[in-house]
């Protein structure tokens, strides 16, 4: 299929224009022409291709994949139960919490998963330009008027009524229309590797909060280990059958920023947990990112184009999950699309739905990740932390994306009343 639609002359014209074919765009091109736009996806990469990333699902994304019409996707996959959390001589398994949400999340490659919601959007209508990158845009009375694509060929200028930017963390085409990511709030960096291994089927991600460098010395950051089943031939291309994702994040500040070598902590930390995890081999495809978070980022939006996922910093504070975020919001934008006939600037309109959503759980997570990075304070607060059963089933529903607006229970009401009082002190709130 990806060569055929390769061969096709790049469109003159879209009326929703679709920049990035990760999640959040996929998604939001799939919503788009299922609900008749006439949709262009475009994407730098030609696919299938890789992505740093944990490739956890959280029940959040299971559920927004369902409401996709992917939910059958997951039916030969790992089902996920909940965390395995590890610290300081201690650990608890933590169930994800039932609620508005599955009871179950789940792990797929980021080279299959982002490839399986590209072929849905393109099996409902969208058309897919591969290989060919937005790199500037026209501009007529404040709107978009042709987004400026560069390919083999060169470059070439596509006429559009609206753009929806989810081309990533670091938003080449955000930056041209006025994105600006701010790093006095907490941000991440990460690595992550594939590794062989004859547990990976199991039910539990594994997370251990006490991350340690190869000479001992306790770092700012954690370890995850997330199950992907059997790989089949071909996608990972190293190797099939068993196979785990692996990596290391750390919490950063323009102020204390995080000064690790990753590959060695990596390396050290996949050896730690090899004969928990029943490693076979080496890590493999290593490779790291740097994570906007929180909504650190202003800019979000014009008249005739929104910013979603990860350009917009849509992702967890405190761990860096993201793909839930970017493949609701691409599901929320194509609502906001529907509006447009009765108000076409979408300006203060996306941003405050952004801020609806996700505003106060992202004031809150961000300041307890800055937090995180003093020094001296993950030990401080995870030593007892990590005994505590209620604390960690708190933990894993705030670091799932779990608690939404319409939880009622006692600990939803706190983590908002947090959000609102945090927000109170911002001097930059979320997406401002």
């Amino acid at each position: 299929m990806s060569s055929d639609i390769d061969r096709r002359p790049i469109p003159e014209h879209a009326e929703v224009l679709v920049v990035g074919a990760g999640p959040g765009g996929s998604a939001a091109a799939a919503h788009a022409a299922t609900a008749g736009h006439d949709v262009v996806l475009l994407d730098a990469a030609t696919f299938p291709r890789d992505k740093t990333c944990g490739d956890g699902l959280t029940p959040r994304a299971v559920a927004e994949l369902d409401h996709l019409g992917l939910g059958t996707y997951l039916d030969d996959r790992p089902r996920i139960d909940g965390l395995h959390l590890h610290g300081w001589g201690a650990q608890q398994r933590v169930r994800w919490p039932s609620g508005h949400f599955p009871g179950h999340g789940s792990a797929v490659s980021r080279m299959e998963l982002d490839d399986a919601i590209r072929e849905l959007a393109v099996a409902r209508g969208a058309r897919m330009v591969q290989g060919h990158k937005a790199v500037d845009v026209t501009m007529s009375g404040g709107r978009i008027a042709e987004v400026v694509v560069e390919g083999p060929d060169g470059r070439r200028p596509i006429t559009v009524r609206d753009v929806i930017v989810a081309d990533g963390v670091r938003s080449g085409l955000g930056k041209a229309l006025g994105r600006e990511w701010h790093r006095d709030t907490a941000y991440g960096v990460a690595a992550r590797a594939y590794v062989p291994s004859g547990r990976a089927d199991d039910p539990w991600m594994g997370s251990h909060l006490e991350l340690r460098g190869p000479d001992g010395a306790l770092l700012p950051g954690y370890g995850w280990v997330f199950p992907l089943g059997d790989v089949a031939p071909g996608p990972l291309g190293e190797l099939s059958g068993g196979v785990l994702n692996v990596g290391v994040g750390a919490l950063a500040t323009s102020k204390r920023p995080a000064h690790m070598a990753l590959r060695p902590i990596l390396e050290h930390y996949a050896r730690m947990v090899g004969d928990e995890w029943a490693i076979t081999g080496t890590p493999f495809r290593l490779t790291s990112a740097l994570l906007p978070m929180g909504g650190a980022v202003s800019g979000v939006a014009g008249p005739n184009w929104m910013l979603i996922g990860d350009a917009a910093a849509c992702v967890n504070p405190l761990n860096g999950e993201g793909i839930d975020y970017a493949l609701e919001t691409g599901r929320l934008a194509v609502e906001l699309l529907d509006d447009t006939r009765r108000s076409p600037d979408h300006t203060g309109r996306w941003r405050d739905i952004l801020v609806e959503h996700y505003g106060l759980a992202f004031s809150a997570a961000r300041r307890l990740a800055g937090v995180l990075t003093v020094p001296q304070a993950v030990p401080t607060l995870g030593r007892p932390g990590i005994r505590s059963a209620s604390l960690m089933s708190l933990v894993v529903r705030v670091m799932g994306n779990l608690i939404t607006p319409d939880d009622a229970d006692l600990v939803a009401r706190a983590w908002r009343t947090a959000g609102r009082v945090s927000s109170r002190v911002d001097h930059r709130p979320p997406f401002q």
